[in-house]
């Protein structure tokens, strides 16, 4: 079978379950919390056709992938009303929060099922069980860069509704009207000045040692659900 059409095998449904979960917890913390929009909506939903957003999901990061730029997206958002939540301002911390916190719990699964495949094994896995491998690499990789890219403090991403919370008052009023630029914003920082000015690179330069440095973490779990002796 041809290599890319392997990786895409594995790569598309380990996407589609780390977004779709990631956006699903936003709605059921908001409802526990007290908002229940995204409920009366219909959107607390595992179905991924509910969150699937053809350009943010399917069409952006395809040409991204294929012209060799940093790859994001976004799926259609979980509606939440900050207003309905019981406190609006630390409820909305919490709701930022928890699509990261998904996701750094999946590449936990991840791993332990990577572990657990990996157990006896006396030489290199072929067929479906090596693609199966491949994906709870890949699904352990997604996750992880899909919660620390969201927790960058850039609008609309997740982290920056957590510092808005963080910050006082009118700092954080004073910020909040970056909001409507968020998206310009996220192209200029990290699609077109990293084109303009050499080394200008927010992904690569930041992100990317962070979760290489997470990565290892999860394939400490990943050795202990295999049962190798640790240091």
């Amino acid at each position: 079978m041809n290599e890319t059409l392997m990786s895409a095998l594995v790569l598309i449904p380990a996407m589609v379950i780390a977004i779709v979960f990631h956006e699903v917890s936003h709605g059921w913390t908001a409802l526990a919390l007290g908002d229940t929009t995204a409920r009366d909506m219909r959107r607390l939903s595992l179905n991924p056709l509910r969150h699937v957003d053809p350009l943010g999901t399917v069409i952006l990061p395809g040409v991204l992938a294929l012209t060799g730029a940093p790859v994001f997206g976004w799926a259609k958002p979980v509606p939440v009303n900050a207003r309905r939540l019981r406190n609006p301002r630390y409820g909305m911390m919490v709701v930022a929060a928890a699509g990261p916190v998904s996701n750094l719990v999946l590449a936990g699964v991840g791993a332990i099922a990577l572990g657990l495949m990996s157990r006896g094994l006396q030489a290199p896995p072929e067929g479906l069980y090596a693609l199966a491998m491949m994906g709870a690499q890949y699904f352990i990789l997604i996750n992880i860069f899909l919660a620390l890219f969201n927790l960058l403090p850039i609008p609309p991403f997740d982290g920056s509704h957590i510092v808005e919370g963080l910050l006082p008052r009118d700092a954080a009023r004073a910020y909040a009207k970056l909001r409507p630029w968020g998206l310009p914003l996220v192209f200029l920082l990290l699609l077109i000045l990293p084109s303009l000015i050499p080394g200008f690179d927010l992904v690569g330069r930041y992100l990317e040692p962070v979760v290489t440095q997470v990565e290892d973490f999860y394939y400490i779990i990943a050795g202990w659900a295999a049962g190798m002796p640790q240091n």
